[in-house]
């Protein structure tokens, strides 16, 4: 029985370190987004200048974004049904993307420079409370893995 324990927490600890770093990857790509967005539009002229005009290209956006969908589903869903069972992360991570596609599809003026970073600022901010209901999960030995019992020797 103790054996089973073990493996348990091991699988689940696991887990939650793999999310963790995820959740950081994804909290840095979300800000970096941001920043990018809010940047870009400033510095379009001077960004050929520089050797950058590359960051301008519609491609380079839409990667960004997949990458952060990519990295946000598989984390955030992930934590959900393994850890923590919390929507919060989910609905800032979808609001955070409704936000980004709205604003690259319908809006064309220099709002989007604004709404398009609070898109990826509500994106950060649900891998950082994905983070952080994971961390608390793992502090408290939560997990939908860990089976209750009791040991032999706690009678």
């Amino acid at each position: 029985m103790q054996l089973n324990c073990v493996c348990y927490y091991i699988c689940t600890m696991k887990s939650v370190k793999h999310t963790s770093k995820l959740d950081n990857i994804g909290m840095t790509a979300s800000v970096l987004c941001a920043i990018h967005c809010a940047v870009v539009p400033v510095l379009l002229t001077s960004l050929p200048l520089l050797g950058l005009g590359f960051l301008a290209n519609p491609w380079v956006e839409w990667s960004m974004i997949i990458f952060a969908l990519i990295i946000g589903t598989y984390t955030i869903g992930s934590s959900y049904f393994r850890t923590h069972r919390k929507l919060l992360p989910i609905l800032l991570l979808v609001m955070g993307f409704l936000i980004i596609i709205s604003g690259h599809l319908f809006i064309t003026t220099w709002q989007e420079a604004i709404i398009v970073p609070i898109g990826g600022l509500t994106i950060a901010t649900a891998h950082f409370f994905n983070y952080k209901y994971t961390g608390m999960c793992k502090e408290e030995g939560h997990s939908m893995f860990h089976l209750k019992h009791t040991h032999p020797s706690e009678g």
